[in-house]
């Protein structure tokens, strides 16, 4: 598939983060950003529906026949649904990202749309992300940005810190099952759920228009939505910095891009179509 982006109109808007954001982004690997995104709501919206209505070629439904709710995923479908290519190329989403990262450019990784229907039992597994991924370095940031009022009890749980424990967890699948990786330098994570006083976990009440962003090795998790009458829409744009390279896996991985190890070597820069550079930093920023 062609990734022509130069039929899009870049008209960026710039939101500044404060000093004390960027700091606490680094020190906790998480980020709560109240009201940033709230004119993007209803774009997205529009663009989830149609995600529903016409799945990818990924969309993923994690429960069973046997198990309540709907638990829906799907990912990289940003080049047809225009919705969502409005808002990453269009939104302040991406500069946001860059002075998150640090970064002197940014790289749109994917888009990741999660949805639970209220009723759905389904917790998301603790992980973290970067493992999933084809991508090395420590540039690395996530938006997850509910479209849907979520309260404490039903919004995604952060450990604090843990992007900096120096220790890659193999992959799960959401429905509970570990990848299959040859790599003795992964650990299966902890038992988190089992000993929580153990670690510092924060989440949030949420509304539409909010952002949490996240550090790719920051651990998380989500609870399931017991809720009987509220959805819980969740978008996440995922981004990359100057330092992310190819990475080969032991492993498939989560986006799998195909075909992208033709065209990259473990160590290039992410040099490809599939990743447009969506955010330069300018002398004022």
């Amino acid at each position: 598939m062609a990734y022509d982006i130069r039929c899009f109109d870049f008209k960026k808007k710039e939101y500044m983060l404060d000093q004390n954001q960027i700091e606490e982004y680094h020190r906790s690997g998480v980020l709560l950003m109240k009201g940033i995104l709230q004119e993007w709501i209803d774009e997205l919206r529009r663009g989830v529906d149609a995600n529903l209505e016409n799945p990818g070629e990924f969309a993923k439904v994690y429960t069973g026949d046997d198990e309540d709710g709907y638990f829906f995923g799907d990912y990289c479908n940003w080049s047809r649904i225009q919705e969502y290519r409005n808002f990453l190329f269009k939104s302040p989403c991406a500069s946001m990202a860059g002075q998150l990262m640090d970064s002197k450019e940014v790289r749109l990784f994917h888009e990741h749309v999660l949805v639970k229907e209220p009723g759905t039992d389904k917790p998301t597994p603790w992980h973290h992300d970067q493992p999933y991924y084809c991508v090395n370095g420590k540039q690395g940031c996530s938006f997850w940005i509910p479209l849907d009022p979520v309260p404490k009890e039903t919004c995604p749980e952060f450990i604090l810190g843990s992007h900096q424990w120096g220790q890659w967890y193999t992959p799960t699948k959401f429905i509970g099952v570990e990848y299959d990786r040859e790599d003795t330098s992964l650990a299966s994570i902890p038992d988190i759920e089992a000993k929580r006083e153990d670690y510092d976990i924060r989440s949030w009440e949420i509304e539409p228009g909010d952002a949490i962003a996240f550090h790719f090795l920051t651990v998380h998790g989500a609870p399931p939505n017991i809720s009987k009458k509220h959805r819980r829409r969740g978008f996440a744009a995922r981004w990359l910095g100057d330092d992310a390279t190819y990475a080969v896996r032991s492993g498939v991985t989560s986006p799998p891009f195909p075909g992208l190890e033709k065209r990259l070597n473990h160590g290039d820069p992410m040099d490809a179509e599939e990743f447009p550079i969506v955010w330069e930093k300018s002398s004022n920023t």
